[in-house]
């Protein structure tokens, strides 16, 4: 049949759910063709890369389904759950991020004809904030029960799947909770639709590179030593509990006279961005609670979770083809891949990454 032959499929063929779990398992972790490789090496057996493709869409179909179940019910105002979780870990704080990536989609299904469609997949982590010592005698926050989320779509798709992982994470219970974000406004529309009541932390690292901004409008440069000064000692008082002199700054500069028009542009926008955030800058305060100052444990599960798979040289993917590997992927993330394959018993290692 030209379909079988498509698959990759032999007359007569049968694949056992135990072969498909792996191959789904595999195809999370790599391309198809070094999938199809691996399984090959490790069982003996000739799968191609279409059939692990195919494998990959029938299981995702029913991955998607139960989401799309388990939507319902949250957005039917039924109790959803929370998972089990160890009383010790239910104690620490929650911690709540979310960033987007871009990923490289075909513009036209079925076929790879075209320039590259580069669209935004939201990205979501939410972690219990424990406490580690480093070799160097300092104690760090360290994250505990990663749990990711990401959707491809709107804010306004993105915001009842993360509702529904913090209620699974027992966002309800937990004893405070932080917000981690830079400062796109999408993903601030989160914070106030489903976390309003948090600690919210602006990103330090994202807040210092708009000072430099308002540095460079300043002198024009950020290469001469006077501005390196300037944007030093903001950036001092921004990390250390002066934040209101920051804008306050900025705010006599903005009434000051002889402005080019894009220098005024850029302290005006620099200006309102600190005061927007003014309840999220509280380094100083952050620090004493032991949080987090900054959003790379959402850029680093971007760079994981999206870039590591789904970003290889080449690779231009279909709406369907992406959504459903990256459940699978999300799966396989959030110790819930053997969920999706009841019917095989469970294998003596867990699957999933030591998250």
């Amino acid at each position: 049949m030209p379909l079988d032959e498509a698959l990759g499929i032999v007359p007569y063929q049968q694949s056992s759910e135990e072969l498909v779990r792996l191959g789904c398992l595999l195809s999370v972790m790599m391309p198809y063709g070094q999938a199809s490789e691996v399984l090959r090496q490790w069982s003996g057996l000739s799968v191609s890369a279409a059939s692990l493709w195919n494998w990959v869409q029938q299981v995702g179909q029913r991955a998607e389904a139960a989401l799309a179940e388990v939507l319902a019910v949250q957005a039917g105002g039924e109790g959803v759950a929370p998972e089990p979780m160890a009383a010790a870990l239910a104690a620490l704080p929650l911690a709540i991020g979310a960033d987007g990536v871009m990923v490289p989609f075909r513009p036209t299904p079925k076929t790879p004809k075209g320039a590259i469609q580069w669209r935004e997949v939201k990205v979501g982590i939410l972690a219990r904030l424990g406490r580690r010592v480093t070799r160097a005698g300092k104690t760090v926050p360290q994250l505990l029960r990663r749990r990711l989320v990401a959707v491809l779509g709107t804010i306004d798709d993105f915001i009842p799947v993360i509702q529904l992982e913090a209620t699974r994470q027992g966002v309800d219970t937990a004893p405070l909770v932080v917000w981690l974000s830079d400062g796109g406004r999408g993903f601030w529309r989160v914070y106030r639709t489903c976390f309003a009541t948090a600690i919210a932390v602006l990103d330090f690292f994202h807040a210092a590179g708009h000072l430099a901004r308002a540095t460079e409008a300043l002198f024009g440069s950020l290469h001469s030593a006077e501005a390196q000064a300037w944007f030093q000692r903001w950036r001092h008082w921004l990390r250390h509990g002066q934040a209101r002199r920051v804008r306050q700054t900025l705010l006599h500069l903005i009434h000051l006279p002889g402005w080019s028009a894009s220098a005024f542009a850029t302290l005006l926008q620099v200006q309102a961005y600190f005061q927007r955030h003014h309840h999220h800058t509280r380094y100083q305060t952050f620090e004493r609670l032991g949080l987090p100052l900054g959003s790379g444990m959402v850029e680093s599960a971007c760079k994981w979770l999206i870039q590591q798979r789904f970003k290889g040289v080449g690779m231009r993917w279909s709406e369907d083809g992406f959504n459903h590997l990256l459940l699978l992927r999300l799966a396989w993330a959030n110790h819930r891949f053997d969920d999706l394959f009841p019917s095989v018993p469970n294998p003596l290692t867990d699957p999933s990454p030591n998250l």
